[in-house]
């Protein structure tokens, strides 16, 4: 019992051993060193090389032995929800001169988000500059900064920042500080003060529509909405992922909105498709308080050469109501 008990003991460490020293090794030719080490015979080149393990430690083996390995770019390749898609920078351009406050895009917004508490994420505000100047409608969303006081101060990491210049917010870390509403400048995020209501076929209506999803996700934001988190305007990631335009621009009966890639220098409303670089030079555009440094992804065209009438708008203006309520 005792031999046995050795026995087993001296395979246990002898392989153990192997296992060990193919490991320090790491990715140089592990299978035909760790064929080696079980017993299996290749041919010797009789020159060994030195290499350094991943702990620092310098080994000789045998050049026969080392293979060049291949690392796949792959990864680069690979979607993730906080790193977003690599090699992008999305952008929007808003054209003053075409908003006459249809509101389709804030419901199209609210509906493809299931927003239901008192504010919606994109709002349409009654402007003017002074007395003398004629007024005009602005829509306002998330400017998706480059530098983005909300991630600044956000203490649980609910905010974040991808690379590819989306701003999001994951509401299964957020705790409702509302530090991050406080750090906005441009005062675009909401609180959810209340549980999502959906009417009468609210449970039966979310099961229908998230059919589709394995489980909720920091791209579906506001699918639900939780009480006691904050939600703001995402870009609908979960459309662009597929190369779809955000619900904002392809409700838009007016190529309000265009949406695309700085680094392409595109941007398309749907129905055109222009260079962003040109668009700005051309239009004179600009961004909201630049002076603050934050960057914003958000441009804006000014309402000059208007294409609508400002009047047309009035009768669909509310100052504080931004959510059509079920009954």
């Amino acid at each position: 019992m005792e031999n046995n008990t050795n026995k087993s003991r001296r395979y246990f460490l002898n392989n153990g051993l192997k296992l060990g020293i193919a490991s320090l090794i790491g990715g140089i030719g592990l299978s035909k060193i760790a064929s080696k080490l079980y017993g299996k015979t290749d041919t010797n080149s009789k020159n060994t090389i030195e290499l350094m393990t991943t702990d620092g430690t310098i080994v000789e083996v045998d050049s026969s032995e080392v293979v060049e390995v291949i690392h796949s770019h792959d990864q680069e390749k690979k979607y993730n929800l906080r790193e977003g898609m690599p090699n992008r920078k999305f952008v929007m351009v808003i054209d003053l001169a075409k908003c006459k406050n249809a509101l389709k895009c804030q419901i199209a917004c609210n509906k493809h988000h299931y927003i239901t508490g008192e504010h919606a994420w994109l709002k349409v505000y009654k402007m003017q500059e002074e007395e003398d100047t004629a007024p005009y409608w602005m829509p306002t969303t998330c400017m998706h900064c480059d530098h983005p006081a909300c991630v600044t101060v956000c203490p649980v990491d609910a905010t974040f920042k991808r690379r590819d210049g989306l701003v999001l917010i994951d509401n299964d870390r957020c705790i409702g500080c509302r530090f991050c509403m406080a750090a906005c400048p441009y005062s675009t995020r909401v609180f959810n003060w209340s549980e999502p209501d959906y009417g009468e076929d609210s449970e039966e209506m979310m099961h229908m529509n998230m059919a589709h999803q394995e489980h909720n996700s920091i791209e579906f934001a506001g699918m639900p909405s939780k009480i006691g988190t904050v939600d703001k305007c995402d870009f609908c990631p979960h459309a662009i992922k597929e190369n779809i335009l955000p619900h904002c621009v392809t409700a838009c009966p007016n190529g309000v909105f265009y949406f695309g890639d700085k680094y392409e220098d595109t941007v398309t409303n749907g129905s055109e498709t222009v260079r962003l670089s040109q668009l700005l030079i051309d239009k004179s555009g600009y961004r909201l308080m630049e002076g603050l440094g934050t960057k914003p992804s958000v441009f804006y065209l000014p309402p000059v050469d208007r294409l609508v009438d400002f009047k047309d708008g009035l009768d669909k203006f509310t100052n504080f109501n931004s959510v059509e309520k079920n009954k």
